[in-house]
Formats: structure tokens, C-alpha cells, sequence
């Protein structure tokens, strides 16, 4: 057999195939994505090695790679599962019957509580990732404007109803205190990985005043 013709078919078993038939993969992709996700959540991009995905997702790094393409390509769609759940949680949490106003006032708390009491400090994946890759990385920041603008505009949309009904006042400009509460809860996830709770206590009453 020619040299190169076995190169081809050494690729190709080692992107999965063996005699032109793709094989059946061995591994949930869809769980492979969530623990790829935890881990760059916890480490971040660049502390992430190709190894340490192989290791934690239980694959080979040509299947790695034959389903979700390079390091960054996985990165990407981590940081698109992320924003798409979390900010489905918060369109569901506030637009319950009733006072948006206080769905509001509880979300941007819970923003709060869950950066405090997080055991492995990891803070927001979007976040961190506008610390650690912005502004060179172009991909990663149009996702960032992506997973912050879905929750700017949720809060936005609950803060225009509560207007609506009376629980804000007419003077206050929905979308620039949606703005400010996005800026604002930032921060807050950074400064609660290093957490100080009456410090986070004031600075949430505080900023939640403004709504009054």
C-alpha cells in the first residue's frame, strides 16, 4: 500500500471512520458541551489545556475535535450554552403574575447571593470572559454584548411593566436603569470573588433604591 494512501486512512480512523462508514460516537455531546463549559467556566481560556478538556470530557482529542472543532470554536459554544440558560432563568423569573418591580429587586439579589455563596468563587462566565479575552477577541466579544444585551433587555422589558402598573415611578427611564443594573451586577460578581457581605449588602440596597 502507498504511503500516502495509509495516511488517509489512518486520518480518517482517527476522525472516527473505518471503511468510509462513520462510526457511532461513544459520547454524549451534549454532556461533553456542559462539562467542557464547567471547565472554562472554572479555569478560564487560557488556563484551559487541550489535555485538560480530554481529561475531563473522557474523549480523544480527534473526536474532540471532529465534533466541536478547536479549542476556541468549543469555548465559543460553551459561552453560547451559558448565556442561553442563564438568561432564559431570568426572563422566566421576571415575568411571574403580579409585582415586576419586585421580580426585578429579588433577580438583582439573587445576582448577588449566588456570586456570594459560590464555593468556587467562579463569578459570571460572560463576565470573565470580557475580563479575559476583550477586546482582542472579537468572536468572544460579540458574544459577551450577545449573553449582556439578552439580560439588559429582559430587565428592561420587566422594568417598562412595572411602569405600566404603576410600581415605578413615570420619571425613571426603564432601559437606562436596565443599563445601569447590568453595569452594576458586573461588578458585583467580580468583587464577590473575593466576597464581603456587608459590603454587598450596601452596595445592592443601594442600587436597588434607584427603583423606588
Amino acid at each position: 500500500m502507498r504511503a500516502d494512501h495509509r495516511r488517509i486512512l489512518d486520518h480518517s480512523f482517527q476522525l472516527g471512520y473505518r471503511d468510509g462508514v462513520a462510526r457511532t460516537k461513544e459520547f454524549d455531546p451534549d454532556a461533553a458541551l456542559r462539562a467542557a463549559l464547567d471547565l472554562f467556566w472554572r479555569k478560564g481560556y487560557e488556563a484551559t489545556s487541550i489535555q485538560d478538556l480530554v481529561d475531563r470530557l473522557g474523549i480523544g482529542r480527534a473526536s474532540l475535535y471532529a465534533t466541536f472543532g478547536t479549542k476556541h470554536d468549543l469555548y465559543l459554544r460553551a459561552l453560547d450554552r451559558y448565556s442561553e440558560e442563564m438568561n432564559g432563568k431570568a426572563a422566566s423569573a421576571l415575568f411571574p403574575e403580579g409585582d415586576a418591580l419586585a421580580a426585578v429587586k429579588q433577580l438583582i439579589r439573587s445576582f448577588a447571593e449566588d456570586a456570594e455563596t459560590d464555593p468556587d468563587r467562579k463569578g459570571c462566565f460572560v463576565t470573565n470572559t470580557a475580563i479575559e479575552c476583550l477586546p482582542h477577541d472579537e468572536l468572544a466579544a460579540r458574544r459577551v454584548d450577545i449573553g449582556l444585551g439578552g439580560l439588559e433587555s429582559a430587565i428592561a422589558g420587566a422594568l417598562v411593566r412595572a411602569r405600566n402598573q404603576g410600581e415605578l415611578s413615570g420619571d425613571k427611564d426603564p432601559y437606562s436603569l436596565a443599563r445601569f443594573l447590568i453595569t452594576f451586577v458586573q461588578g458585583i460578581r467580580v468583587i464577590a470573588k473575593r466576597p464581603d457581605r456587608q459590603r454587598l449588602t450596601d452596595a445592592v440596597d443601594h442600587a436597588l433604591s434607584l427603583l423606588d
